[in-house]
């Protein structure tokens, strides 16, 4: 128990330490950096914005979430190596969130075809979905562009981010986990614009084991 706490606190420490940019209300539009991003705040209702499945098929986030208690992952794409090892690691805790209830959902600009790809890759059996348009990005604070300069070192390594996402706004999310509860409310979120540095998933799952025993410190119960 007290490790759990630990843990826990630990994440929280880590959400505040690791957060240079405003909290304030999130951004409508995209940020000009990873630094300039404006996180949705906690609290707040989970966003209904349009997404794809693997398959193609258009769906909303709610009806995705469907008041079901949720760890929402933000992530690059399926070209980057760091998105591919925190995608591998929360496969290791899935069977554990679900125990309390929770799915898990990951979210990335790749087009549904690359989400494919990424599910055979690492073999993962939580849902991938399709944000190509952007519009969880904006409406979640997390989405920035990516300049010309860095856009144009990735393509010396043989990545297209256009051709991942099949668009050409050069949209990326700051790397970020949500947990949303069974009401629909981000109870948690860790968003760090170093595209390096993740949430650990033991972290998450012990978050999220609080949140679900209605415990945690960001939705005290009298």
């Amino acid at each position: 128990m007290l490790r759990s706490r630990w843990v826990v606190w630990l994440a929280l420490a880590m959400v505040l330490s690791s957060l240079g940019f405003s909290s304030v209300a999130p951004a409508e539009e995209l940020a000009p950096s990873a630094t300039a991003i404006r996180p949705i705040l906690l609290g707040s209702a989970v966003p209904e914005v349009p997404l794809k499945t693997v398959a193609g098929e258009s769906v909303s986030l709610s009806q995705q979430i469907a008041g079901k208690p949720t760890v929402l992952v933000f992530y690059r794409g399926g070209w980057c190596p760091f998105c591919n090892l925190q995608l591998s690691e929360l496969r290791l805790i899935e069977k554990d969130l679900a125990l309390v209830g929770y799915q898990m959902i990951a979210i990335s600009p790749d087009r549904p075809e690359e989400l494919r790809r990424t599910l055979d890759k690492h073999q993962l059996s939580y849902t991938l979905l399709s944000d190509s348009k952007a519009a969880a990005l904006k409406a979640f604070g997390i989405g920035f562009v990516l300049d010309a300069a860095t856009t144009e070192k990735y393509a010396g390594h043989g990545i297209d981010i256009d051709h991942a996402s099949g668009e050409t706004h050069h949209a990326l999310p700051v790397p970020s986990v949500f947990i949303v509860d069974a009401e629909g409310r981000l109870q948690f979120e860790y968003v760090h614009p170093d595209y390096r540095i993740r949430v650990p998933g033991d972290v998450v799952l012990a978050a999220a084991r609080s949140i679900a025993k209605r415990k945690h410190i960001l939705s005290p119960q009298p």
